[in-house]
């Protein structure tokens, strides 16, 4: 090539909960059923839609209008329905013009790193969502900027550490909020929130708060919206179908803008977002018309509760088994449908291992675990003697040693065993060398 044609940050694109697929399809065809729990896909795992959300969607394939373009933003009465959702939580109040509609939470990551200046840097919790670290990785061509979350206080947010590193670094532009949290399962208290905000006023910095899992909180958490918190700040909260209906493969995600009237800059940013989404048309419109009638349905909130219920029963199961494996750390999952399972500090080396009775299956794991993190090399060895595929929790932009499960198993059997497979597999493995 005549000029370098690679962007800077090329190399920051990581996606480990997908990046483990192709490792597991190698074992698939060494004869090796995988057990995929690297993904936050509820249909995959075998739940169902509701027969009355179907019926709408069914209903609305008929519509002519469905098949056609809509407004840049998104459709103008989904548009406005959003924003009286918002504004019915109390605080920040907004109009449709302040709804910006895209083809699932991953676009709008995308467009939202995109299109910051390169020198801006936003800062996100670690363990981190891939998603958000890899593309703020990649727009500034360094490594995402983190915050920790700490372990032993139910992985809260470390306030310190979280206003220490935006204090002295003034390239942290933006503050990046996750709640409730993938990876961990955490839900986070107003106290806490209403802290990271005074520290994002404090040093003049806006916020962008994840809240695709903000209506899966269980077991007895309690937790507020950026727009009921937000105040003056500029601001944006994410938001989607895909976990909540559940409707992944919709692609249908959402950004509520906050306070952009109120800062120039700020506006002028968003405005480059819109005008990103202008070339590209606009975004699918069949699951935008299906958001109010869904939503606005008297049966939507005990279909909420509903989910939250068995969500609960799954994640007090998985604790029970998992807190009591000698050697690790478990939090029990307050929200969204994730848990992490840490490993104490020194407990894996290099030397342990786990039989696989499949040889092929052994010659590929070989050839795979050299010079990689520890608990990487646990979850390969997992995946090749049992068949199940979790996620690294090095791969989620973290130091930590750990992994990822999720509590999407429809099969209450079937996901006990996988459970009591994984927990025994940690002892095996721990007690190996």
């Amino acid at each position: 090539m005549r000029r370098p044609i690679v962007h800077e940050g090329a190399d920051q694109l990581t996606y480990e909960i997908r990046g483990i697929v192709s490792l597991a399809k190698d074992l698939e065809k060494a004869g090796i059923p995988i057990l995929w729990e690297n993904i936050g896909d509820p249909i995959q795992k075998g739940e169902t839609i509701p027969q009355w959300i179907k019926d709408i969607i069914s209903e609305l394939v008929k519509d002519d209008r469905t098949y056609g373009y809509i407004d840049t933003q998104g459709e103008p009465g989904t548009r406005d329905f959003l924003a009286d959702l918002v504004n019915m939580r109390g605080g920040c109040r907004i109009t449709k013009d302040d709804i910006i509609m895209f083809n699932g939470l991953g676009d709008a990551v995308a467009r939202i790193f995109g299109f910051l200046k390169r020198e801006a840097r936003v800062i996100g919790p670690s363990p981190a969502y891939s998603t958000h670290s890899s593309a703020e990785a990649a727009h500034s061509g360094y490594e995402h900027l983190t915050y920790e979350l700490d372990p032993r206080d139910n992985w809260m947010p470390d306030l310190w550490d979280l206003e220490n590193k935006i204090k002295y670094n003034d390239s942290i532009s933006g503050m990046l909020v996750i709640n409730p949290d993938n990876p961990t399962g955490a839900v986070y208290p107003r106290p806490i929130l209403e802290g990271m905000l005074d520290i994002a006023k404090r040093h003049n910095v806006f916020v962008i708060f994840d809240e695709i899992y903000a209506n899966i909180v269980y077991n007895g958490a309690k937790t507020a919206s950026l727009s009921e918190l937000v105040g003056e700040r500029p601001g944006m909260a994410l938001r989607g179908i895909s976990k909540e209906l559940p409707w992944p493969g919709a692609r249908c995600g959402w950004v509520e803008v906050y306070n952009q009237d109120k800062h120039p800059m700020f506006r002028t940013y968003i405005q480059s977002i819109i005008k990103a989404k202008m070339l590209e048309v606009c975004s699918t419109s069949l699951p935008q018309y299906a958001i109010p009638l869904i939503m606005g349905d008297k049966r939507y909130p005990e279909h909420l509760s509903k989910r939250n219920t068995i969500f609960e029963k799954r994640a007090n199961r998985a604790y029970e088994i998992f807190s009591s494996v000698q050697g690790i750390h478990v939090t029990r999952p307050r929200g969204a449908f994730y848990m992490t399972i840490l490993f104490d500090d020194e407990v894996l080396n290099e030397k342990q291992h786990l039989e696989i009775p499949n040889s092929a299956a052994q010659e590929i794991i070989e050839h795979r675990i050299r010079e990689i993190e520890v608990d990487k090399r646990f979850v390969y060895y997992l995946l090749a003697a049992t068949g199940i595929c979790v996620v690294p929790l090095t791969g989620f932009c973290c130091s930590r040693k750990g992994f990822r499960i999720t509590m999407l198993e429809t099969d209450d059997e079937k996901a006990t065993w996988i459970w009591n497979t994984i927990a025994g597999s940690i002892e095996r493995y721990l007690a190996s060398a």
